[in-house]
């Protein structure tokens, strides 16, 4: 098994963060640090991660979460600021599928499948995400139409997006917005484009998966369904 697939069937992190491990030289095979992407491993390799040894998954795990504000979306922070991996059991290891920054809140998928990891977070499977934002001012329907035609968020023009604006408050807009690229604060960065800054961000749906109910800080596991639909998308 190629080392980076094994790190991953490992629960540790996706492929793609893997051969980020290895070229940190975080990984060691037998007591060498590991130096290729390439290597396979085999029967009696005792691998190890930044000290600890790791072993393949013989249980797959799939948890949605409620992520709150104030989490990194990883398994560590150096600046030891708390990580999503707290909030969900840790008698199996698991990792985030994709991210949510750090000041953004809801539906947050974490696995140790990392077949289904590497999957999900390749460019051609990107699927509808959908966020609800508080953004400061009044959004009239032409600025919601000019975001929903796509906007130029800094040398890259978004996608059309579905929006909606779900009310008005004194000096707010409470949007719903669905996207389904992934670039850095895509959705902050769109409002900002129109002139209207982002004071709270949650995504309530990925795909067919949704938020629903879910207190905030909660997880849930993924039902057989859910599962099987991930995995066809």
């Amino acid at each position: 098994m190629r080392i980076n697939k094994y790190i991953a069937a490992s629960g540790v992190t996706s492929r793609r963060k893997a051969d980020e491990l290895i070229e940190a030289g975080k990984v060691k095979v037998n007591g060498q640090v590991m130096d290729s992407l390439g290597y396979h491993v085999q029967d009696g390799d005792i691998v190890e991660v930044a000290g600890s040894v790791i072993k393949p998954a013989t249980k797959m795990v799939y948890y949605l979460l409620n992520k709150p504000i104030g989490y990194v979306t990883s398994t560590y922070d150096k600046e030891g600021r708390p990580v999503v991996t707290e909030l969900v059991p840790d008698d199996v290891r698991v990792f985030p599928v994709g991210r949510l920054d750090y000041n953004t809140s809801g539906l947050l998928i974490l696995t140790n499948d990392g077949e289904l990891s590497n999957k999900l977070m390749h460019p051609k499977h990107e699927f509808n995400k959908t966020y609800v934002a508080r953004v400061k001012g009044i959004v009239t329907r032409a600025k919601a139409s000019w975001l929903a035609k796509g906007v130029d968020i800094g040398g890259f023009k978004t996608s059309p997006a579905e929006v909606n604006v779900l009310r008005h408050d004194k000096n707010s807009s409470i949007v719903e917005i669905t996207i389904h690229e992934g670039k850095n604060r895509q959705v902050r960065r769109m409002f900002d484009a129109i002139g209207h800054e982002v004071v709270e961000l949650e995504r309530v749906g990925l795909g067919n998966l949704k938020i629903g109910k879910l207190a905030v800080g909660q997880f849930r596991k993924l039902g057989p369904a859910e599962i099987e639909y991930l995995k066809r998308v």
